[in-house]
Parts: C-alpha cells; sequence; structure tokens
C-alpha cells in the first residue's frame, strides 16, 4: 500500500480547524507470523500478553508518578471512535482511537497508533519490508475530524461506561504509553495495528472487570474480511492484495482476531462488558455519529474479472490464428512470461525479503514461475535447447497444481491460467517445427 504525506488542506465551512499533520500519516487498520502454522495464535497472544504485562509493570515501577498525569474530573469521558473507510487504500479499511475529554479541564487527547514518520531513517526500504515502526500519537479529536470530514468518512463515538478511577487508570496508561520510549511499536498486518491497540490498553487499565468476547457475528478468514472491503469497491487493489499475500491470511480469524477491523472492533465494544463495584454493566454508555459520510456510487466496470476474462479471449483468438497459419513467433510469449516471472521473483522477494508476516507460503509462486526469467528467452523461431521440452512439462504440472487455489482470487485467476495454458499449448505445438539444438 502506497503512503502519502498529509498536507494542509483548505476544509469546508465546519467549527473546527485541521492540526497540522506534516510528515505524519494515518495508516489503515490493518502484521509477523510463525512458519508453522498451528503457533499463529500462540505467538500472538504471546505478544499481546507481554504489551499488556509491560504496560502494567511500567505502572507499577513508579513512571506515572515521574509523569504526575493530570488527574481527569468526574465529568471526563472516554470514547472509542471509530473512522469509516476512505476512498484511498491506505484508508479503505477505517481507522480507531481513544478520545479522552475532560470539559472541566479543557483536556482534549486523542490517542493514534496508526502514525509512521517519513523522517524515520531508510523509509521506503523499511516500508516494503515490513519494518517499518509505527508510533502513537497524540492530538486533539477536534482538530483531526475535519480531515476525515473532508474525505468524506464517518465519525462514530461509543462513550464508554468506565468508572471514575478505570477512566484515570485508562487515561494514565494511555500517557505512559505515549511517553518517547514507549511510543514506537513494531505494526503487523492483522494482529497488531490502531485498532487491536485499544483493547490492549483497555485490559492493561481494568483488567479482569472487562469482558471482552471479540466479534462474533461472522467467522471468515483474514482474507474474506479483507475482500468485505475491498473486492467491490476496490477489486484491483483487491487483486493485488490477494497476489501478495500467502496462506496465513486463509487462517479463521478467531473473535478477538476480527478487531483487526475498525467496525468489527466497534461492534465487539457493543458487546462487551465491564464490572463497576458489583455491578456489570454495558461497555458502551452511549453511541452518536459525529459525523455520517454520503454514500458514494462506485464507477469500477474495469474489473481485474472482466479484464483478464477479455485478455483470456484475444489470446485465444490469436492463438488459433497462429497455430492456422502455422507461424512460429514467440514474441507474445517472451512478453507474457517475462510478466509472468516478474510477479514469481515479487511473490518469492515477499516472502522471504520481508517481514509481514502474512507473505510466506504464497501458493501462486505455481502459475508465477519465477524461472521463467531466463528461461523464456532461450527460445527463438530457429532455436529450441534440448531440456526446454523438461521445463514445459514441469511447467504444466505447476499450472494443474494452481487450480487448486482458485477460491484465493475471487476465481479471477481461472482466466489467468487460461490463457497461459493456451500459450503453453502453442509454444509446444510450435517447438516441434523447430530444429533442436542445445
Amino acid at each position: 500500500m502506497s503512503p502519502e504525506k498529509l498536507t494542509k488542506r483548505k476544509n469546508p465551512p465546519i467549527t473546527v480547524t485541521i492540526t497540522n499533520m506534516t510528515n505524519t500519516h494515518f495508516k489503515p487498520c490493518l502484521i509477523k507470523n510463525p512458519e508453522t502454522m498451528p503457533f499463529i495464535l500462540i505467538r500472538t497472544l504471546q505478544k499481546k500478553t507481554i504489551f499488556i504485562l509491560a504496560l502494567l509493570l511500567t505502572l507499577f515501577s513508579g513512571e506515572i508518578a515521574k509523569a504526575q498525569f493530570p488527574a481527569l474530573s468526574p465529568l471526563a469521558k472516554v470514547s472509542l471512535v471509530t473512522i469509516g473507510p476512505g476512498e484511498e487504500l491506505y484508508s479503505g479499511f477505517g481507522h480507531s482511537v481513544l478520545w479522552v475529554y475532560d470539559p472541566i479541564s479543557g483536556l482534549d487527547r486523542a490517542y493514534n497508533y496508526g502514525t509512521f514518520s517519513f523522517k524515520e531513517g531508510n523509509f521506503y526500504v523499511k516500508f516494503l519490508r515490513g519494518t517499518l515502526p509505527y508510533t502513537l500519537s497524540v492530538a486533539p479529536l477536534t482538530q483531526q475530524a475535519p480531515y476525515w470530514q473532508e474525505e468524506n468518512r464517518s465519525i462514530k463515538e461509543q462513550v464508554l461506561n468506565l468508572s471514575p478511577s478505570q477512566k484515570q487508570k485508562l487515561f494514565d496508561v494511555l500517557e505512559v504509553n505515549y511517553l518517547p520510549q514507549n511510543r514506537k511499536y513494531q505494526y503487523k498486518f492483522f494482529y497488531d495495528n490502531c485498532s487491536t491497540r485499544m483493547v490492549d490498553v483497555l485490559k492493561a487499565a481494568v483488567g479482569d472487570s472487562l469482558e471482552f468476547p471479540g466479534y462474533t457475528k461472522d467467522t471468515l478468514s483474514f482474507r474474506q474480511w479483507i475482500d468485505r472491503y475491498a473486492y467491490k469497491q476496490k477489486p484491483w487493489s483487491d487483486f493485488g492484495m490477494d497476489l501478495a499475500i500467502g496462506s496465513p491470511s486463509d487462517e479463521i480469524a478467531t473473535p478477538a482476531q476480527a478487531t483487526f477491523l475498525p467496525d468489527n472492533l466497534s461492534s465487539a465494544f457493543d458487546n462487551s462488558k465491564i464490572k463497576i463495584g458489583n455491578q456489570t454493566l454495558p461497555l458502551v454508555a452511549s453511541t452518536r455519529d459525529l459525523f455520517v459520510a454520503t454514500p458514494v456510487q462506485s464507477t469500477n466496470w474495469l474489473t481485474p474479472t472482466i479484464f483478464f476474462w477479455a485478455l483470456a479471449l484475444l489470446v485465444l483468438a490469436y492463438t488459433y490464428y497462429q497455430t492456422k497459419k502455422e507461424q512460429v513467433n514467440f514474441t507474445f510469449d517472451k512478453i507474457l512470461f517475462t510478466i509472468v516471472g516478474l510477479v514469481g521473483w515479487l511473490i518469492l522477494l515477499l516472502w522471504f525479503g520481508t517481514n509481514h508476516g502474512v507473505t510466506e507460503w504464497n501458493y501462486d509462486i505455481l502459475w508465477a514461475f519465477p524461472f521463467w526469467i531466463p528461461l523464456i528467452w532461450y527460445i527463438s523461431a530457429t532455436k529450441k535447447p534440448a531440456w526446454f521440452q523438461f521445463v514445459l512439462i514441469f511447467y504444466a504440472v505447476l499450472v494443474m497444481c494452481a487450480t487448486a487455489n482458485l477460491a484465493k482470487h475471487n476465481l479471477v485467476i481461472i482466466p489467468i491460467l487460461a490463457l497461459i495454458i493456451t500459450r503453453i499449448y502453442y509454444i509446444n505445438y510450435s517447438l516441434s517445427k523447430i530444429p533442436q539444438k542445445g
């Protein structure tokens, strides 16, 4: 997902102003996955446990006393604020912040775990490798809201039903986490992001008083959750993400893991309970819409499905023409399989050269055979190496195996495999007309 630098904009006629967000960027709330699949959940829980324990140890170590955080008044409130999806890919999954507001002291602090800085050394290398550190940033909500409103993103507030002492503890935990030595963390696509951290800090503050079932309305894989936000809304982005992420994304998300999406987190908060004294009360005391986005009609007509089916039909017609005329010309095949090879090398780079945690075990490598670069360039209308026939047989087997992975791309992969099989047939047919060399 390509980052964009936020710049100061002219706002519509509203009552608050946009803060200067130069060199910071709100990332979509969307993570490290061990190679051994059964340990994904265990490792995730271990990291969350360590994070919560670290916060608690920090609290009891006296760091709060040194910082001397202000005391909240009885009228202070703590809210989960959920921002709806935006039009850009980086904002397409929504956003979550925790908002602490005290009308008596005028305190207005929205805690955002989805920020990174362009000033980070080797920014682009770290971004591509998945090692870019993310930061907890704090700013008044009244200065951030106009930016989301200008992007036509809904803003919903859920006031949390906390006792004064619980509000103070949560505020203290957030302030401790905002200290310079604590505010950075390793952002992970599914497991540790601006949405999941909302639950982590709340648990660190109220402990066992929180009854948090997670999101229980649907049981889907991580990939299926992404499809809900991108398949129809941003079909090309969805295709690209499906191509980049591997089998860890096909694991079924637990109710807790499903809250990596802000909308799911908001729904989970509605179903959660909090213990205050001898009472067990709903976690959410009240809900209100701060801004309702205007519905936007999608204009995406050239989807990957339409494009690749049209391309497959054109390739089929072209192949029929070449076969009928007995033409031996591999120019198109060199272009096609060079692109296929480049996709394969990209998959390998994401698999072994990055730390995203969800790009491993990507079975698109079966059809996106990276070694087409340079193998496809060894044949011509007058040259056929002796070993090339074995390459074709081996690749044909790989493509057949790739048909077991059709559902990954919502069946978009079918026309891609169809045109690849068509050209394999043509290459094999044409090679029989070429004298063998090499």
